[in-house]
């Protein structure tokens, strides 16, 4: 496997990487950081190949509060243009889908625990999906939800949200919930995001988040599958 340079956003100290972290480290990719919520001084893109947007507890259009929503989405916007691998998770799936000229909006519900995830027919048919299962569990933390992209494949949707995920141009890809979520990664969101624990039929405790760690391996080996099927592509 070719080494990449991997750049990972991250926009709250409390939602890294996960076990993304263990997929670079095997791989001996080579591993750089920008801490949005302390800099926006972000690489040159011919300096990276690959770049991974993280969650957080902010929303994409909060752009009065969060000044550096700006100069992000612009950088993203760049990084697809370029043909990196564009990678977003939780928040990062808002930032390229608007990014990308969609609409990020409120869901009509949060969704937050572990929730069904059903693969859709066009996903079915990609490269980075084939031989998941039609239907299975995965740790979801999210409030806002998006239209899909121009141009962009969905690939899976849930009963409280019709877009889940997208690719657009086989390389850039939107998981709106948390393939990559750890034992250890899980805890801090429950920790830190407890005020939105508020009981209802798509809200869980954290009690029962937590408890639910026979889900994390498999999901993050599905993680570890897509990553290494976009690592067959050609750097851009």
């Amino acid at each position: 496997m070719e080494q990449l340079r991997i750049h990972i956003l991250m926009h709250v100290p409390f939602e890294g990487p996960g076990c993304i972290d263990e997929w670079i480290t095997g791989n001996n990719h080579q591993r750089s950081y920008t801490h949005v919520y302390e800099t926006t001084d972000f690489p040159a893109l011919e300096n990276i190949d690959w770049l991974i947007l993280m969650g957080g507890p902010m929303s994409v259009y909060e752009e009065s509060e969060y000044a550096w929503l700006v100069d992000e989405k612009e950088y993203v916007r760049r990084a697809v243009d370029a043909g990196k691998v564009v990678i977003g998770i939780c928040l990062g799936s808002q930032m390229i889908a608007s990014a990308l000229g969609a609409k990020v909006y409120p869901n009509t519900q949060k969704e937050i625990g572990w929730f069904d995830l059903k693969l859709t027919t066009e996903g079915k048919e990609t490269f980075l999906l084939n031989g998941f299962p039609d239907c299975f569990p995965v740790f979801h933390w999210h409030g806002d939800t998006f239209d899909l992209p121009a141009g962009a494949t969905r690939l899976f949707y849930s009963d409280v949200t019709p877009n889940q995920a997208f690719l657009f141009h086989d390389r850039v890809i939107g998981f709106q919930f948390h393939f990559e979520a750890t034992v250890n990664s899980i805890q801090d969101m429950v920790k830190h995001g407890a005020e939105e624990l508020v009981l209802s039929e798509t809200i869980q405790s954290g009690t029962s988040i937590v408890a639910n760690t026979k889900f994390i391996a498999c999901n993050n080996q599905k993680m570890f599958d897509i990553l290494d099927r976009l690592a067959q592509l050609r750097v851009g």
